[in-house]
């Protein structure tokens, strides 16, 4: 299992990122979380086996068709067992 988080930047807001990223994980069966953040960008942790987090980053680089994605940042993190992907607050 790895663990990693994403900062995604560009039009991110507004335009359904958050619940399309809690689809694609469903669909990946990746756990984690995604939420907004003040400065406008999107937050996200994903867990999960290597192949399938590379996936949801590659998702996240991409985002949902209304998103304008310009750039990702992305560091790892610990691992903590998650089982669910949610939409954080």
């Amino acid at each position: 299992m790895i663990r990693r988080r994403v900062i995604v930047h560009g039009v991110v807001q507004g335009v359904g990122f958050r619940y399309s990223a809690r689809h694609e994980a469903a669909r990946l069966g990746v756990a984690g979380w995604v939420r907004n953040r003040f400065d406008g960008t999107v937050e996200a942790e994903v867990e999960g086996d290597e192949a399938a987090v590379a996936s949801m980053l590659d998702w996240l680089a991409e985002g949902p068709p209304e998103a304008i994605v310009h750039s990702t940042e992305v560091s790892e993190a610990e691992p903590r067992g998650d089982h669910d992907f949610r939409v954080a607050g």
